[in-house]
């Protein structure tokens, strides 16, 4: 195998919520969490989509919306968000300080340092079910990409927030008309049928071609206004 096939680890750590790990492989950069492939820099349209498609179910009139990001990741969706000026302001919760940090000043850097710089940009190192259940803020959009899909969670504890107690804490942070989006791996038709019965409304799933295999997908749903 070429060396440059090899992937090379930038950093590991041990995190609150287990090993997080930031390895160069070619010219991509991934994130693994406790052995499980989380993320990389290979395109991140699915992640743009994921903001895209949340900003769109607004109301066109809606000003200076305010959006929450659930997870940093590699930072495509901040990034996306913060080259939007439609954005008013923009609010990531990240719950692996070792994500924040290699986006700060580390190999992510490069990636998101306009975002971080942007004065609307609000970075919060909390776990996003927690913060869901106790913050007292409220959004116009939520755009959630913390696992790799309602079906696949990272961690046993994220399970619930795709349940009808979490969506309705999710509902709770939502203004009146406010817009769910969650990123998904593959399409969830268990998770739709969850967001109707939670009360959401326009419920719909937008697929994200790929190369081979299942497509991506962004699932929304509206709160009732």
């Amino acid at each position: 195998m070429p060396v440059h096939e090899i992937p090379e680890v930038l950093d590991r750590r041990e995190g609150p919520y287990g090993e997080v790990v930031l390895r160069r492989h070619g010219e991509l950069l991934q994130i693994i969490a406790n052995g499980c492939f989380l993320m990389d820099t290979s395109d991140g349209r699915s992640e743009r989509l994921l903001v895209d498609a949340a900003l769109a179910a607004l109301p066109a009139d809606r000003p200076a919306p305010h959006v929450l990001i659930g997870g940093l990741g590699v930072g495509f969706s901040l990034a996306h968000a913060a080259a939007d000026p439609r954005w008013g302001r923009i609010t990531v919760v990240e719950r692996e300080p070792a994500v924040i940090d290699w986006h700060r000043d580390g190999p992510l850097a490069g990636l998101t340092r306009e975002a971080l710089a942007d004065p609307r940009t609000e970075i919060v190192e909390a776990d996003l079910v927690a913060y869901v259940n106790e913050t007292s803020d409220t959004y116009d959009a939520l755009c959630l990409d913390i696992d790799n899909g309602p079906d696949w969670t990272v961690t046993e504890g994220n399970e619930g927030l795709y349940g009808p107690s979490g969506l309705a804490g999710c509902a709770r942070l939502l203004r009146p008309g406010g817009v769910l989006a969650v990123w998904s791996a593959q399409p969830s038709p268990v998770f739709e049928e969850t967001l109707r019965n939670a009360g959401f409304q326009q419920v719909r799933t937008e697929e994200i071609p790929v190369a081979r295999g299942v497509p991506d997908v962004v699932h929304l749903g509206v709160r009732a206004g």
